[in-house]
This record gives C-alpha cells, structure tokens and sequence, in this order.
C-alpha cells in the first residue's frame, strides 16, 4: 500500500475527511441505538427521536428557518430538488432556470418538458458563470410557477446575487428554490431574511455529514401547494390511510436514515463551534492561493471569477496538452493529488464558458480540513506535469 500523504481536494462532491464526531455519532448509533425514529416508546428510540429533532433545529438555526418543521430530510440534495421539482409542477406550468445548473435540477425539468405539459426557460452566464437577476426577472412570466436558481456553481464556484433574484422573485407569482450544494455550510444563507420559498442541501458537502443525508426547507405555507410524491409509514396518524399533512410527516414516509441524520447533528455542530465565518474565510484564503498558483503555470487555463471574494471553494482549470481525465488521473497516481474531472454534471455551463470540446475541466475544491500545504503541493505537481508536455 502506498503510504503517500493522500491530498483530498473533491470536497464539492462530498466533504472528507469528517469531524471526529461525526464518526462517532454514526458508529453510537449502529452500535448502541440501533432504533428507528418515532417507531417505539422505548428509551433508545425516544432518544433517537430527540437527536433527530436536535439535528432538525441545528439546521433551522443555521439557515434562519424560524420553525425546525418546515424543515425535511431527504437522501440527498438530488433527492430534496425531486421533491420540490416534481411536487410543485403541474401541466401548463412554465419554470425560469439556468445554464449554471446541476443534473439533480436540469433532468427533472427535461422530463416535464419531454412529457409536453411544462415549459422551461434557461437563462444564460457569462464566461465567469454569473446569472444576472435582471434577466431572470426578464424571462419570468405570469405563467411562471418555479424559479430555480444553483446559489453557487459546482463548475466555477461563482456565486450567484441571491438576494437580488429572490427580490425579483417576490415581485411575482412565482416561488424560489434554491440549490445551495455548494454554499450550505460554506456561506450565510437566511431563508426568512431573503424570502425563499424552497432550498434544497445535500447533508454530506458542506454540512459535514454521511453520505445518504439531505434536507429541503419549505416556508410556511408552501406546503398547501407542494404534494407528496411518495406515500408510507411516518408513526404518525398510522390509524388513517390518507397520507398525513402535518410537517415534516408529510415528506418523510418511510424510516429515515437514522445512523446519518445523527452524523448529520455531529457536522452542524462543529460548524456551529468552530464558526461559519472561520471555516468561509479559510476555503476563501485557501481558494486565492490556489488561484494565484495555477495563474503562474504555463498552459493553465482558469475559469470562474478571479476574485476569491465572489465564489465559493471551487477552482476548475484546463492545462494544455492533458484531457482532463488524464490530469486527474495522472494527479493522484503520481502525487495523491485527489480532483474530479469531467462535466461535473452540469453540461450546460460547460458550452458557455468553453469547455465543452475539451471534457469539461479540472476541479479542485476546499473544506474546513485543507491547509496552504495541501494547496501548494496541488500547484507544485501541475508545475511538474506542465514542464513534462
């Protein structure tokens, strides 16, 4: 086995490694709980009902959510956008979305597109991947039921003006949801302040937690409009066979991941011990200094905003003479450098910013755990694989 420091720089695609916590609580629970939630009256699924809604309020705290029942827990973020997307539409519908977004978002509209029933308009970037509210605003018609804006792309890490879009919005008819993969736990976001109707979060990213986490707010009375889309047992109302409308039930048929909600409460509580403010201004250093190495390297192509101040920890580039597959590949045989190449699932942004014909880019992306070292032995092995084509 190579013992080789391993430099784990994927941390859009899931963070890693975990706090310590984290761990913990996952390996207490399969080892000494064991219980599903609302499921018995006895001491171990009473507490695992407790650490559940202490995970529920953690989440609430964390994103000005003033009832921690408007929030529901889901598989995963693409789970959470299915929820909302395919809950809220209905035939005749249009949606405002953008070129910036994910498969979890963009799949799911072409499915209500290729059914007939739905109309969907794609907003466009600019080479950086900014969005500009003004012309959301433009595209939104009394038709329009749902605009779903990525706060932050998984591409090129920009941050999109949330509070602009979703002042345009309010202006209308139509709800906000809100992709925040790659800003829940990295940036402030405050759902009551800002006016989100819906934000959808994968629980495993910048949360902290397991893998098979996620979470979907909806704001007080958005759930008269959202229909359940999957039917079951919630311990609940279990006398009645009509799905119960009480939140968070209405969403949660089925037992939840226990093991990983309780991971999930581990994660937010270190965030909410070490600081969201610490944590963004360390991935902000650490995301400049990588910017400022990869500017110096011969054939480097970088993509996104040059100001560290306007994305979040997320840094794709191309080097000329290397597919970016190759690159990756080539980064973690030689020097453990670990990224993520390819599409990053989200091919429209790539035929925006130019790096389509290429395979997409290179990506590099930071969390709390990264260090300047790590960065600089990032741009040292690219150095290398510069000097060598």
């Amino acid at each position: 086995m190579d013992h080789q420091r391993r430099i784990y720089l994927d941390n859009a695609a899931t963070s890693w490694p975990k706090p310590e916590a984290v761990y913990q609580a996952v390996d207490r629970y399969q080892r000494e709980l064991g219980a599903a939630a609302g499921r018995g009256a006895y001491a171990e699924a009473i507490e695992v009902g407790r650490e559940i809604d202490n995970t529920r309020s953690l989440v609430a705290r964390l994103i000005g959510a003033g009832d921690p029942r408007r929030v529901v827990f889901a598989t995963n973020g693409t789970d959470a956008l299915n929820t909302a997307i395919h809950g809220l539409l209905a035939p005749g519908d249009h949606v405002v979305t953008t070129a910036t977004e994910h498969n979890s978002v963009l799949r799911p509209l072409t499915q209500w597109v290729r059914g007939g029933s739905v109309e969907v308009s794609y907003v466009t970037c600019d080479a950086v991947g900014w969005v500009d509210p003004e012309a959301i605003a433009a595209t939104i018609r009394s038709s329009t039921r749902l605009v779903v804006i990525s706060h932050a792309s998984n591409v090129t890490g920009t941050l999109q003006d949330l509070e602009a879009i979703a002042g345009y919005v309010r202006e209308s008819d139509a709800l906000l949801l809100v992709d925040a993969a790659q800003t829940l736990g990295h940036a402030a976001v405050d759902v009551s302040e800002l006016g989100i109707d819906l934000l959808a979060a994968p629980g495993h990213k910048g949360l902290l937690g397991p893998l098979g986490t996620g979470l979907l707010y909806v704001a007080e009375g958005i759930d008269a409009k959202l229909d359940a889309r999957r039917q079951g047992g919630t311990g609940s109302q279990s006398e009645s066979a009509d799905q119960p409308m009480l939140m968070p039930d209405k969403y949660e048929s089925g037992n939840l991941n226990c093991p990983g909600i309780l991971g999930l409460g581990a994660g937010l509580r270190y965030l909410q011990q070490r600081g969201l403010e610490t944590i963004e201004e360390q991935v902000r250093r650490l995301t400049a200094e990588m910017l400022a190495g990869l500017a110096e390297i011969p054939g480097v192509k970088l993509f996104g905003r040059a100001d560290a101040r306007h994305r979040v920890g997320v840094v794709s580039m191309a080097l000329d003479g290397y597919d970016p597959q190759e690159l990756a590949a080539t980064l973690d045989a030689s020097c453990r450098v670990q990224t993520r190449a390819g599409y990053h699932c989200a091919a429209r942004i790539h035929r925006v910013i130019g790096s389509d014909a290429t395979g997409g880019t290179l990506r590099f992306s930071f969390g709390p755990f990264n260090t300047s070292a790590d960065v600089t032995a990032a741009v040292d092995a690219l150095k290398q694989l510069a000097d060598a084509v």
